[in-house]
């Protein structure tokens, strides 16, 4: 395998920040706007947590110098998106060229280098310099006008609620930026006779970016056995000290070498993905190979790196948890794979149990893990190491992504984690106990209604507006349930959708 060029480190990442005006107003007053505007984005660097630095670039007058800086980001891969703000008065006709040309996300700031107004001294040259609320205006037409697909942000950037939604969108430019570059790799198929993680891949890598591609399972088999016996060695004394081993996984223990074989089952995985520049992964319980144990712990360690996973070969959500990985890197809080699996009915505490097989990623754990091995009913293999664990209780958010055969789905639910009810001792997996909004009977149904998948994302890192912001980036659907949700507006907002996306794409 020849691995592809890698992206710039999350580090790297940049906002471009680019300022309109025009050469009417003379030489002096575009000195004053070239300072106020590096000023406004020296504020916005300076928020805390910015997921991007923001790079000031020289005023823009006119079109030419427009659609240089726009192909000029087009071609930076640490470039993810631009902002834009009209300080004075710049005429749209000429961003028309430039914004035609743009393949990265846009958002547009309408503020003002002033919070408040001079008003004893307020005169004719303060208006002329500060008229962003005319300037902004026009820039905003000519959006509408192209269909240029951006986030609108109004307000001082010393606001802290601006620096949020700003910070949001730069998380979904950063989501889109890891698509554009994304490699899957699926070991087999998905899960026979199942629909919803099916999809097209052509459509996928056109929309998105992501290269799916199946490799032999035998083929990771091979990358397994030939792990080292001095890297298992490392690898197992890791996990004792990262994790509550269970006495039989340690050292003398009847199941260490149950441990052993996960931890070299870790290595080959980890060095199969890096070798070919892979940021996902599937893996299939019924189609195995050579390998002895169903991957579990390898996976959930994986997820916890930043890869993203699907299990049944459910390359969506595998595509999926990587972004919203790539979105939440710095954030406190977690995102893992997740399915909803059974329900608590008890009247007024409706709640959800969710959980996989073994693949739940330790972001979300509430506190250490704990290793241990336990019989698995399907996949007719060994016994499978994973890690135990409730996720932490917390405001969070589950999407998931469907192929709806003439475009992508996302379908989201506003949640709140709590801690389950009691305590479960036989069940030996990781799990997730949640409340949905506004309630279980309408966020099930909304779900059912919608098509959504059973195989979701579930983050407590990222929130809804950076899922909006990111379909909006992506030209994709999204359905959000959250307190605001009733089963008939949602059902009408379905159908309201279907006639948009028919048309906006062409009959």
């Amino acid at each position: 395998m020849t691995a592809p060029s890698t992206p710039p480190p999350a580090a790297a990442r940049e906002v471009w920040f680019l300022t309109g005006s025009q050469g009417l107003y003379g030489p002096g007053t575009l000195a004053q706007v070239a300072e106020q505007s590096r000023a406004i984005a020296a504020q916005l660097a300076a928020i805390p947590g910015s997921p991007a630095r923001v790079v000031w670039k020289p005023v823009l007058t006119d079109a030419a110098a427009i659609v240089s800086t726009v192909r000029a980001a087009n071609a930076d891969d640490a470039c993810v998106g631009l902002i834009a703000w009209m300080h004075t008065f710049s005429p749209a006709k000429m961003w028309i060229a430039g914004l035609d040309l743009l393949r990265r996300p846009l958002l547009h700031l309408h503020t003002q280098a002033n919070v408040e107004l001079p008003w004893s001294s307020i005169d004719m040259d303060f208006m002329n310099l500060n008229q962003a609320a005319h300037g902004d205006r026009e820039f905003g037409y000519v959006q509408a006008r192209l269909g240029v697909a951006r986030k609108t942000v109004a307000g001082h950037v010393t606001d802290p609620a601006v620096g949020a939604r700003v910070h949001a969108w730069m998380r979904a430019a950063i989501g889109a930026a890891t698509l554009r570059t994304l490699r899957l790799a699926r070991f087999g198929d998905n899960m026979r006779d199942v629909a919803v993680t099916e999809g097209d891949k052509v459509e996928a890598q056109l929309r998105f970016g992501v290269s799916v591609n199946t490799y032999g399972v035998n083929d990771l088999v091979a990358a397994v056995d030939s792990a080292s016996d001095a890297a298992v060695s490392a690898l197992v004394a890791e996990y004792a000290d990262s994790y509550r081993l269970a006495p039989e996984l340690a050292p003398g223990g009847g199941r260490h070498a149950s441990l052993r074989y996960a931890a070299r089952i870790e290595l080959g995985l980890r060095a199969f993905l890096d070798d070919g520049g892979f940021g996902a992964f599937t893996t299939n319980f019924e189609d195995l190979g050579g390998l002895r144990q169903l991957p579990g712990l390898a996976v959930q360690r994986l997820m916890a790196d930043g890869y993203g996973f699907g299990g049944e070969g459910d390359w969506k959500t595998a595509t999926l948890l990587a972004t919203v990985k790539a979105m939440g890197a710095g954030l406190p809080g977690g995102t893992s794979f997740m399915e909803d699996y059974t329900y608590h009915l008890a009247p007024g505490q409706q709640l959800i149990l969710g959980a996989h097989m073994l693949e739940v990623c330790p972001s979300i754990a509430a506190r250490q893990p704990s290793c241990e091995i336990h019989p698995l009913g399907i996949g007719g293999r060994e016994d499978p190491v994973r890690l135990v664990f409730d996720a932490a209780p917390g405001p969070a958010v589950v999407v998931g992504l469907a192929d709806m055969g003439d475009r992508f789905r996302l379908v989201a639910n506003a949640i709140e984690i709590v801690p389950p009810v009691e305590p479960l001792p036989a069940l030996p997996v990781a799990r997730a106990v949640w409340r949905p909004e506004p309630d279980l009977r309408t966020s099930t149904e909304a779900w059912l209604t919608a098509g959504g998948p059973h195989h979701t994302v579930l983050s407590t890192a990222v929130g809804p507006e950076e899922l909006a912001d990111l379909a909006d980036i992506l030209a994709t659907e999204l359905l959000l349930i959250d307190a605001d949700t009733s089963l008939r507006r949602f059902t009408q907002e379905i159908r309201w959708n279907q006639a948009y996306f028919r048309l906006a794409r062409g009959l």
